[in-house]
């Protein structure tokens, strides 16, 4: 086989180093763009709009739910078509659009400070809805299953790692560099009197949706389908997306059993992940007392250190041992929160005005106990369960993995870390820009969600039974 053929085979219709500029472009674009979801929006609600955990809990829900609407919809529509491309470039310019627009929201609060919370409160919550259901459609149904198309046994080392980086690269990234551009003009933030209220988030969110835009421009120029990719149409469309969700005619296969067994186990780690993990910011900010900048550090250092060490994990899971690191995962994620809740309680813990201080070493240790079980889990439930896509319907199966990954734990867990941050009692009222209570998010959400994540042993047990039968029958044992 010459070389030429040797790279169609490996990289689809594409040359290599355009393959690589849009599987690192568009996916890190795509991951950044959904850590600043995850992890600014949520400041940016408290420090521009209000300080009502139930803007964050309502944005965090329906967010959610119409990602995974998206997921299926447009999911469904690719296998159908036999086309990606067309998904990704225009949810990808939409998405860098909606972002921008969605900061816009900050100016119509200023300008008519009379407007009532509620009314902000669904104002944020609709752009943030049109900001997901277009992310989705670009980079959950369209890029996700574009890259499973192009991952075949000549680069899946390659594509692996790639997938194995991006998430940690773009959280890294999006909180270190993110909470720069956020503190960037605060003339408070060096001081004891820093007010996020000042901080701008106007920078990032230009600066995150031009970028965006950009990939989604560039890919309608260098990205080219699968050519193994081919329409794949069972009945109409609605018994086509409708039928994913037959479970009687899922539950004999047992590739497919595995497959929702390890969805299970992934939900149950997210949902108590979903207790603290929007609110992990604020509760630096407005508890501990840290600059939105400080925050940003804490979290993306101890998160490259767990990248780091979780490494060597690759060639356990290499070696057939996914069940394996998913319980070490389990572990270290628990002992990381409790800890967590047990040393971190106030401002007295941590030294705010030295972010590096051996003061804030059990701070950094324990977030990193956090994010290593974090980062694990993620790669390997990740490859555990698109592992087990059936061919044909790829597109629509990433609708499966949003609903167990996404919808279910962001749904069920930011209601309970809602209810638990509503019942804490506030031992300081702490008053907004406009002069509205805020409610802080209390260390015992840490606590609550590291007893909460053990019950992930529950599926785990389950699912790691089936896959031992498989390796079994995949080794000829």
């Amino acid at each position: 086989m010459g070389k030429e053929k040797k790279q169609k085979k490996r990289y689809g219709a594409m040359s290599a180093p355009r393959f690589w500029v849009i599987v690192w472009g568009m996916g890190i674009a795509g991951q950044l763009c959904w850590n600043m979801e995850n992890q600014w929006f949520n400041t940016f609600v408290y420090a521009k709009i209000s300080g009502d955990v139930n803007i964050v809990s309502c944005m965090v829900i329906v967010s959610a739910i119409v990602t995974t609407i998206s997921t299926f919809v447009f999911g469904t529509m690719s296998d159908r078509r036999g086309k990606r491309k067309q998904l990704v470039s225009v949810g990808y310019i939409i998405w860098g659009v909606t972002t921008i627009i969605f900061g816009m929201t900050e100016y119509i609060r200023s300008s008519l400070p009379m407007l009532s919370v509620a009314f902000m409160g669904f104002l944020v919550v609709f752009a943030d809805s049109v900001m997901s259901f277009f992310g989705s459609m670009g980079c959950d149904c369209g890029y996700n299953a574009w890259l499973n198309d192009h991952t075949n046994d000549s680069n899946k080392g390659q594509v692996g790692a790639a997938l194995a980086a991006m998430p940690i690269f773009g959280t890294v990234v999006g909180t270190v560099v993110g909470g720069m551009l956020v503190n960037s003009g605060n003339p408070t933030v060096n001081t004891a009197e820093y007010n996020p209220a000042l901080d701008n988030y106007q920078l990032l969110f230009w600066g995150m949706g031009l970028f965006v835009i950009t990939m989604g421009v560039l890919s309608l120029f260098i990205m080219k389908d699968s050519p193994d990719l081919h329409p794949s149409k069972e009945g109409s469309f609605r018994e086509q997306l409708t039928s994913i969700f037959h479970f009687s005619t899922l539950k004999g296969n047992k590739t497919n059993k595995e497959m929702f067994l390890a969805c299970l186990v992934a939900c149950a780690f997210f949902v108590p992940f979903n207790f603290y993990f929007v609110h992990m910011g604020n509760w630096m900010i407005y508890d501990i007392g840290f600059t939105a900048g400080d925050m940003g550090l804490v979290e993306g250092i101890a998160l490259l250190l767990a990248v780091l060490v979780t490494i060597p994990f690759i060639k356990l899971v290499n070696a057939d041992k996914i069940p394996m690191v998913t319980c070490i995962s389990v572990i270290t994620n628990a002992a990381g929160l409790i800890l967590l809740a047990t040393f971190i309680k106030d401002p007295s813990c941590v030294d705010n005005a030295r972010l590096f201080s051996a003061k804030n070493v059990p701070l950094f240790a324990c977030v990193f106990l956090v994010g290593m079980g974090y980062v694990l889990i993620m790669q390997t439930c990740m490859i555990w369960v698109r592992g087990l896509f059936p061919e044909k319907n790829k597109g629509q199966f990433e609708g499966i993995r949003v609903t167990f990954f996404t919808l279910i734990p962001m749904f069920a867990g930011t209601l309970i870390g809602n209810a638990i941050i509503k019942g804490t009692p506030q031992e300081q009222v702490i008053a907004d820009v406009y002069g509205n209570p805020i409610d802080v998010p209390q260390e015992n959400l840490f606590l609550y969600a590291g007893l909460m994540v053990l019950v992930t042993f529950i599926p785990l047990g389950f699912a790691w039974k089936e896959y031992n039968k498989r390796m079994k029958e995949k080794h000829g044992a």
